[in-house]
């Protein structure tokens, strides 16, 4: 059996991103501005191999880690969103991408904070839009349940995708019985 590494690649480079690149707001930021006055709790979990499985299953996407961290929103004692940074590889570069989802497991945003493909790449906010309201159930195929975008195939595919993979870990983390 394959052993996850705790800590991936794409957190390290995201780490780093923090450090020294100029141009990415940090989650706690943009969570902050859409809700004023709630408290942001990180937690930082490490999946048990059963929870990756059940992810993976979920949403047909491998783990590349077992450590995530969530940011739980709350509004007087009360979750009122949980947001998740993933980080994954668009074509030979990566993004950092935002994904707010809202107690019942639905997206309410998806924001990128930080995108090294060429710009033509970059996905639109109007087309991200087009995410909110998905939950896990919801199919998320580029070109058949969500609109290609023109010239940037692999960044709606990688969007899509990881969609269902943050959908899958609220899911098994959050969701349910839990």
């Amino acid at each position: 059996m394959a052993k996850i590494p705790l800590i991936s690649f794409f957190h390290l480079v995201f780490f780093i991103f923090f450090l020294y690149g100029k141009d990415i707001t940090k989650p706690e930021e943009i969570l902050k501005n859409i809700f004023p006055s709630a408290i942001i709790e990180i937690k930082d979990i490490i999946l048990s191999e059963k929870e990756v499985k059940e992810v993976e299953k979920l949403s047909r996407v491998k783990l590349n880690t077992r450590f995530v961290t969530f940011y739980i929103v709350k509004e007087n004692d009360r979750v009122v969103a949980y947001g998740y940074v993933d980080i994954h590889r668009v074509r030979t570069k990566p993004e950092a991408v935002l994904y707010v989802i809202s107690p019942e497991g639905r997206i309410e945003l998806i924001e990128i904070l930080a995108f090294y493909e060429p710009l033509e790449y970059l996905p639109p906010k109007d087309w991200l839009k087009l995410f909110q309201g998905k939950d896990i159930s919801t199919p998320l195929r580029v070109k058949k349940d969500i609109p290609n975008l023109t010239g940037a195939t692999l960044t709606a595919r990688a969007i899509a995708k990881n969609t269902k993979k943050v959908l899958a870990l609220w899911e098994v983390l959050f969701g349910g019985s839990k």
